[in-house]
């Protein structure tokens, strides 16, 4: 015993195991066992067995002696004679041998709580919440199960669980049906998913007592795991089954009887019965349990007598034994005959009510199948009683049905048993409840959406919000496809509860509650009334928190993924302005709620697009997948749900879910730039619309935005986005211009007005700008006024033609200042067209960046005078243009953007070249003032030198624009970052050797500058083969002729150390070793690391190239046209016009357009049909593909298979019919000749005669 204890103890081990342990060690304070007390004597024993089955020894007490007397106490009860004390087995069960994953298992009283029980199971187990209960009684022992049983189980039983997601209760032990679930299940595991390995759930419920080698499972502290050793597998015996997933071993103080889990085990099921699928309970409908009868002995009619007075549906299996045989041929043989009403007593007794003839009848067939019982009419009450619930009872016959329908069979079950119960609730509904519990879409496609039944929306409502909270897409499809209006479903009001529903083990729901924890500081400080919210037992209770999430968390939420791409969401039905402040928002948020929240009431105006983010945030891809495909603007509607399942991916913790945010994103990214493909095809000017067009849906964001946030960078390589930039790039010149003639008018700008340059035709140069209105002016702090591009290259369709007139006319309509671009001279017009496209300033910046190197260069070499003569005049000059750079990128930091100046700030340090702009400027701040100083100013000089090497590598950024140049750039970088992980590997072998050379060369040389260059300077040079032998090698160092000394006094004066010749050959020998290593093996590390970089990053090169050029493109499209040092004009140009006349500007964002009414609704509506074009021919793809083909003739031959079935059974069924009918004409025909021969009938004509051209075969 002690031996058995120490080895369950000592299995397990690991992490894993000991969280498990912790998890668990309050159960014994909760859970209890039962022990008999009382020695209760069994007369078939000789005295010496209890009526508990345990010997004498084992008693405390002994009731003949004990007060009672032996004729008192002549029947052992549970109740009386045992008593309850803290179990001591618990915790989880290795089987020996199985090579599976650990079972759950626990020993409990009988009058354990089933709440307790669980929640046991399903928080700290882990085990999912069925969506279904089939409880399967009867069958134990050794009884024989017929062959079609055991199909049933495997084939039905099983199959059905998985599709359900349903728990399997049986006895858990290797005999009778209990060991053929278990082989159903293994068998189920060894072929399906993980995924699908996670539904079945198979759990036996068995008395401890009869339990065999239980004794192992006894460990008063928990066994993590108890090892288990089941012997004689082949046979059927009381061991546990290791194909089950967790044991409850019920103890009513007995030892080796049945039946002591009984009670327990309907208790058990009564209570599941009441608790709601789902996640929190949120589904429409409670468990369903169906208790499934297998054979039988007598006393399992009381069994289904009491189960059938709580209302639990049964499925008896007809043809399996004596129980279920005699239930079935009642059911059958009787409903002819009525019945009186009846009131079942609570005893368990019937009242008046069945006549004298149904009572016969009925005990007729109990002695028939029970003929060895005493008790009689007590076994005829109890069939009578379940007879009078046979509405609850649905039949099996395994010689009839096949076990493929046996789900089918399940739910008609527990619809037959939903309607008894509630009977003013539909048959259909309730059907569709439990298909969508059980996520079975098929039926209901088959059965309820077949066009028989005509669905209103208040059917569906409840339903369709169980698809949502449990992830049933093909369920939301199906209720939107047979008349399930959206835009009355989702109100506000119901929007919150679905991200109050939220899993609390997701990062989303971690998120959302941050928000709310703010939300709830600030109210908490200013309104007591909602300090209770904040006690500690509200927050460890998660669903009852999540029930105070709003839209403004969810807000809150997006603009933290989505950044300043878009406008808050939701602020309009919340009453906010875009402008408000945080705070000021929190404030009118918690006042808002303690009012009435009329919001609540309103329909979502997007209410696709909302489902769509609900569902990208949990990142539910079928459901998201769906969700856009029925949602407008799908271009920018993919680049978003992209944009917020990458920000995701950088907070989620879990590999697993890492992974699929990212696949889930590349896919969003790709049908982004399948539909883009799809407009492009159809109409390219259109589409330029489509990239700029400001969304009302997505908070005013672009497409053009919302994909440089998202990091898009296949979408970005397309060549429509690279024609609309290349279009912007040249503005209103031909893009086939060459650079030398841009270069040659750059520095005679007469040229621009001859035809030298090929500008495009144009209809009329109105000019499509950003948010223009009436006052406001083309110019602002974030560059010059050229526009994105002309509305005459827009206009190519005659559709196209009704929106240009519309916005010429408004235009028209403005302020002179705003069509003064149509009465321009000449002169005036072409000179803007040249110096206002954003190659110009390109190309003027790259000029005059060469020339300001040069300047900084010959200053620094040639003209650079120590104080008091200098600065000179060309340094002067020198600061003065730097002093412009500075101006530049302050404009670039605090008046580019709509945002807070914290967030400029941050977006202009995100950027790499701007961190360089900014290393490069304070160089210079501090070498200047250093080299005001003599004394410092060899050191300003030396930081000027570093200075301009920065200055220098800040050209690699204007090459990026070049097509052969910028993939280059792009592979350098990452090259860079496999020269720091050399340099690491590199570091190891060099401190490694520097420190070993020194010590072995010199015994004593306290100079710290030389320990440090022959340590690691010294080591580096011989990479490149710099070896000082001669002060190395001890033979050659007499011809060094090196004067040193040993003397550590002369050392440390400044004498040159001897080197120590002791075990030189080591240091030749680890020089030999180091070349070896660096030279060889990691230099050549190196140089694969390198190749491998450059053949990958080679392959996406030209699309990172694609993407930096954009961010390229919007850089100088916002830019003055004027390059340093000339651009302080146009900053006080720009300076007079926003803070002196007081001119908004109207281009602090970049590449939108605004779109109202009709144009608006028109260019959704072309996308949308542009999508669906896309997503027809992708089906048709799938159709044709061969997937699709083996699918389909996968279903054909099943079909073929199960009709091949059918005909066999036809056909056996006929030919019973005819072994029927040859008998009946057989007796016929006696009856014809014996009545002839006889004297008692006197007839007039001759009995008939039976002609053989009857039965002759048609030819």
């Amino acid at each position: 015993m002690k031996e058995t204890e120490r080895d369950s103890e000592g299995g397990g081990g690991g992490k894993g195991t000991k969280k498990s342990e912790k998890d668990q060690r309050w159960i014994p304070k909760i859970i209890k066992k039962r022990v008999c007390t009382t020695f209760v004597e069994d007369s078939f024993s000789n005295g010496a067995l209890c009526q508990c089955g345990g010997p004498r020894q084992s008693h405390d007490s002994i009731a003949t002696g004990d007060f009672f007397g032996a004729a008192i106490v002549s029947q052992w009860d549970s109740a009386q004679h045992s008593s309850e004390y803290p179990t001591d087995a618990f915790g989880e069960l290795e089987f020996a041998g199985a090579g599976r994953r650990h079972s759950h298992f626990l020993r409990l009283s009988c009058d354990t709580q089933p709440q307790m029980v669980y929640t046991l199971m399903t928080t700290h187990w882990g085990i999912p919440p069925p969506n279904l209960v089939v409880s399967v009684v009867g069958g134990d022992g050794h009884e024989k199960v017929k062959t079609w049983v055991r199909e049933v189980l495997r084939n039905g039983l099983v199959r059905a669980a998985q599709s359900t997601g349903a728990w399997i209760l049986t006895g858990g032990l290797r005999e009778g049906v209990g060991r053929c679930v278990g082989e159903a299940v293994r068998d189920h595991r060894a072929a399906a998913s993980s995924l699908s390995q996670k539904k079945v759930v198979a759990m036996g419920v068995a008395p401890w007592g009869l339990v065999h080698n239980r004794q192992q499972l006894v460990n008063a502290q928990g066994s993590f795991p108890a090892r288990y050793y089941v012997q004689n597998t082949s046979r059927d015996s009381h061991c546990l089954d290791n194909n089950y997933q967790a044991f409850l071993l019920v103890d009513d103080g007995s030892v080796g009887r049945r039946g002591g889990e009984t009670a327990f085990r309907a208790k058990m099921e009564d209570y599941i019965s009441h608790q709601r699928t789902g996640i929190w309970g949120s589904g429409s409908i409670e468990i369903p349990v169906l208790c499934m009868l297998i054979s039988g002995d007598a006393s399992m009619l009381e069994r289904v007598d009491l189960s059938l007075r709580k209302a639990t549906p049964w499925l008896v299996l007809a043809g399996t034994g004596p129980a279920a045989d005699l239930i079935s041929e009642v059911l059958v043989d009787l409903p002819s005959i009525p019945l009186s009403p009846v009131s079942p007593s609570a005893e368990g007794d019937v009242g008046e009510g069945p006549s004298a003839e149904l009572r016969d009848r009925t005990r007729e067939k109990v002695r028939r199948h029970f003929p060895v019982e005493a008790d009689l009419e007590k076994l005829v009450d109890r069939t009578l009683s379940i007879y009078q619930n046979r509405d609850l009872i649905t039949l099996f016959n395994g010689g009839q049905d096949s076990p493929d329908d046996f789900d089918t069979v399940i739910l008609k079950a527990l619809v037959r048993a939903s309607k008894r119960v509630a009977s003013d609730a539909s048959e259909y509904t309730e059907e569709l409840k439990l298909a969508v519990a059980w996520d079975r879409v098929d039926i209901a496609k088959t059965e309820l959406f077949n066009g028989d039944i005509q669905w209103k929306y208040d059917d569906l409502e409840d339903s369709m919000t169980d698809a949502l909270i449990n992830n049933k897409p093909q369920f939301v499809r199906l209720f939107c496809e047979n008349g399930l209006n959206i835009l009355d479903y989702l109100t506000y009001r119901r929007l919150e509860d679905l991200y109050r529903s939220l899993d609390d083990s997701s990062l989303v729901y971690t998120l959302l509650q941050r928000r709310l924890s703010e939300r709830h500081g600030l109210a908490g400080s200013m309104d007591g009334s909602l300090k209770s919210s904040q006690s500690p037992q509200g927050l460890m209770q998660g669903p009852a928190s999540a029930k105070e999430l709003s839209l403004y968390e969810v807000s809150r939420l997006l603009w933290d993924l989505l950044g300043d791409v878009c406008q808050p969401f939701y602020y309009g039905p919340l009453g906010l302005d875009q402008s408000t402040g945080t705070r000021k928002a929190l404030k009118q948020v918690n006042k808002l709620l303690l009012g009435e929240c009329t919001y609540r009431e309103q329909r979502c105006l997007s209410p696709w697009s909302s489902l769509f983010v609900w569902a990208v945030l949990q990142n539910r891809s079928d459901m998201a997948i769906y969700f856009w495909e029925m949602a407008g603007e799908s271009v920018l509607s993919a680049l978003s749900g992209c944009k917020i399942l990458r920000e995701l991916s950088k907070l989620e913790s879990e590999t697993e879910t890492k992974v699929s945010m990212k696949e889930l994103a590349q896919t969003f990214e790709n049908l982004a730039n399948d539909v883009f493909s799809q407009c492009y095809q159809s109409s390219e000017n259109r589409t330029f619309t489509l990239l700029i067009r400001k969304s009302p849906v997505w908070a005013g964001a672009t497409c053009l935005q919302m994909a440089t946030a998202a990091d898009a960078r296949l979408f970005f390589s397309h060549d429509g986005v690279q024609s609309l930039l290349s279009q912007i790039w040249w503005g209103d010149m031909e893009r086939s211009t060459e650079v030398w003639k841009l270069v040659l008018s750059f520095f005679l700008p007469p040229l621009i007005y001859t035809d030298l340059i090929s500008y495009r035709e144009q209809e009329e140069d109105v000019k499509v700008e950003v948010h223009q209105g009436p006052g406001q002016d083309t110019d602002s702090l974030d560059g010059n006024d050229a526009s994105v591009f002309s509305l005459a290259d827009i206009v190519k369709t005659p559709e196209d033609k009704d929106e240009y007139d519309a916005v010429r006319e408004n235009l028209k309509g403005g302020s002179p200042s705003t069509a003064s671009g149509s009465k321009r001279p000449f002169a005036v017009q072409r000179w803007r067209q040249f110096w206002f496209a954003p190659v110009t300033s390109f190309l003027g910046n790259v000029l005059m960046y060469f020339l300001f190197l040069c300047l900084f260069a010959y200053v620094l070499l040639v003209d650079f005078k120590p104080p008091p003569e200098g600065p000179s005049n060309l340094e002067l000059v020198l600061y003065f243009w730097v002093f412009t750079l500075v101006l530049e990128e302050i404009r670039q930091t605090f008046f580019v953007g709509s945002t807070t100046v914290l967030q400029r700030m941050k977006n202009y340090i995100q950027d790499m070249w701007n961190k360089c702009d900014l290393t490069a400027i304070m160089l210079f701040a501090v070498g200047l003032v250093c080299r005001m100083f003599p004394w410092s100013y060899h050191f300003g000089r030396a930081i000027m030198s570093l200075d301009y090497m920065v200055f220098t590598l800040r050209l690699i950024h204007i090459f990026a624009i070049h097509k052969q140049l910028g993939p280059k750039i792009i592979i350098v970088g990452k090259m860079m970052k496999d020269v720091f992980f050399f340099l690491f590997f590199l570091g190891v072998w060099v401190m490694a050797y520097g420190v070993a050379n020194q010590a072995l060369l010199y015994s004593y040389d306290p100079r710290p500058g030389w320990i440090f260059r022959r340590v690691f300077y010294r080591p580096y040079l011989h990479i490149f083969g710099q070896i000082p032998i001669h002060e190395m090698d001890a033979d050659k160092l007499d011809d060094a002729g090196v004067n040193c000394t040993h003397d550590r006094a002369l050392i440390d004066a400044g004498w040159e150390p001897c080197m120590d010749t002791y075990a030189n050959f080591v240091v030749v020998l680890l020089l030999v070793i180091y070349l070896l290593v660096t030279n060889i093996l990691l230099v050549n590390l190196l140089i694969a690391m390198f190749s491998y970089t450059f053949s990958k990053v080679q392959e996406h090169s030209d699309t990172y190239w694609k993407f930096q050029r954009y961010n390229l493109i919007v850089e100088y499209h916002s830019r003055p046209c004027l390059a340093p040092p000339f651009i302080i004009l146009s900053h006080l140009h720009l300076f007079i016009k926003r803070y002196i006349r007081r001119i908004p500007s109207v281009k602090i964002r970049h590449f939108v357009l605004e779109l109202r009414g009709r144009k608006a609704s028109r260019l959704n509506t072309w996308e949308a049909i542009q999508k669906e074009i896309l997503l027809t021919a992708q089906n048709k793809r799938y159709r044709e593909s061969d997937a699709a083909r083996l699918k389909r003739t996968s279903v054909k031959v099943d079909s073929v298979l199960k009709q091949m079935s059918e005909i066999r059974d036809h056909d056996r069924r006929l030919r019973m019919l005819e072994i029927e009918t040859e008998y009946c004409c057989n007796a016929l025909s006696w009856m014809v000749e014996a009545l002839s021969q006889s004297n008692l009938i006197k007839t007039t004509r001759q009995p008939p005669q039976r002609s053989d051209s009857t039965y002759s075969p048609t030819p």
